[in-house]
C-alpha cells in the first residue's frame, strides 16, 4: 500500500474555542446600548488599558447600564453557562461574578494585544460597527493569536500543517466584527483590534467572567 493510500485519522488536540453567536433582537438592543453608552462618555473620562486611542468606560458597566446592559450581559451568561462544563462533559453550575466595560473608537483607533488575567472566560459584543461588517477595507478587525506563540512558525515559517487550523499556526486569526455579534472566548486567549480606518464611530462592549 502506497503513502498515499494509508489511512489516517486526524484528530485535533487541545483546541481554543472561539464562540461567535448573533443575538436575537440586537438592533433595538444596540439603539438603547448606543444612547447609554454615549451619554457616559460625555459625563465621565476613559481610562487607560489595551486602548490606542478612543474612550473605555470604567468596569462597572452594569451599574449605570441599566437593563440593556443588563440583558446583553444575561445573553453573555447563557451563552458561557451552555460552554463550560466539568472534566467529565457534564453541565457546570457556576455562580460567576461578571464585569463590563464599554468602548468608543474612531479613526485611527484600536486595542493592542492583551490577556484578562483572573478570568475565565472573556468576550466582546458589537453594538455599532462603523460600517466594517460591509466593507473590509475599513480594517478594526478582532483579533486572536495562537496561544502556543510563535514556536510553530520559528522553524519552517514557510511551512505549516495539512489540518484544520494549520495556516495559522504561530501567527493570527482575524475576525471581522458586524454590529450583533458577540465574541466568547478563553480569558487567556491573546487577542487585539487592528486600528479602524474609517470615519464613523464605533462602540463596543467588553466582559469578563471569573469564579
Amino acid at each position: 500500500m502506497s503513502a498515499d493510500q494509508t489511512k489516517v485519522q486526524l484528530q485535533p488536540l487541545f483546541a481554543t474555542p472561539l464562540a461567535i453567536a448573533e443575538i436575537a433582537g440586537h438592533v433595538a438592543l444596540n439603539r438603547a446600548l448606543s444612547k447609554i453608552v454615549m451619554a457616559r462618555m460625555a459625563s465621565h473620562p476613559s481610562t487607560q488599558h489595551s486602548n490606542i486611542g478612543g474612550w473605555q468606560s470604567t468596569w462597572d458597566l452594569l451599574d449605570w447600564g441599566g437593563e440593556p446592559a443588563a440583558q446583553l450581559i444575561g445573553e453573555a451568561r447563557k451563552l458561557v453557562d451552555r460552554l463550560t462544563v466539568n472534566r467529565e462533559g457534564r453541565p457546570a453550575q457556576v455562580d460567576w461574578t461578571v464585569n463590563a466595560w464599554a468602548n468608543v473608537n474612531e479613526s485611527g483607533h484600536g486595542n493592542e494585544p492583551h490577556t484578562h488575567p483572573g478570568s475565565m472566560w472573556s468576550g466582546a459584543y458589537y453594538v455599532d460597527d462603523g460600517g466594517i461588517g460591509s466593507d473590509p477595507s475599513l480594517g478594526g478587525e478582532f483579533e486572536v493569536h495562537d496561544p502556543r506563540g510563535v514556536a510553530p512558525a520559528m522553524y519552517a515559517p514557510l511551512l505549516t500543517y495539512n489540518a484544520p487550523g494549520g495556516a495559522s499556526a504561530g501567527a493570527v486569526e482575524q475576525v471581522r466584527p458586524r454590529a450583533g455579534l458577540m465574541f466568547l472566548f478563553p480569558a487567556w486567549l491573546s487577542h487585539g483590534v487592528r486600528p479602524y480606518r474609517g470615519r464613523a464611530r464605533r462602540i463596543s462592549i467588553a466582559f469578563n467572567f471569573s469564579l
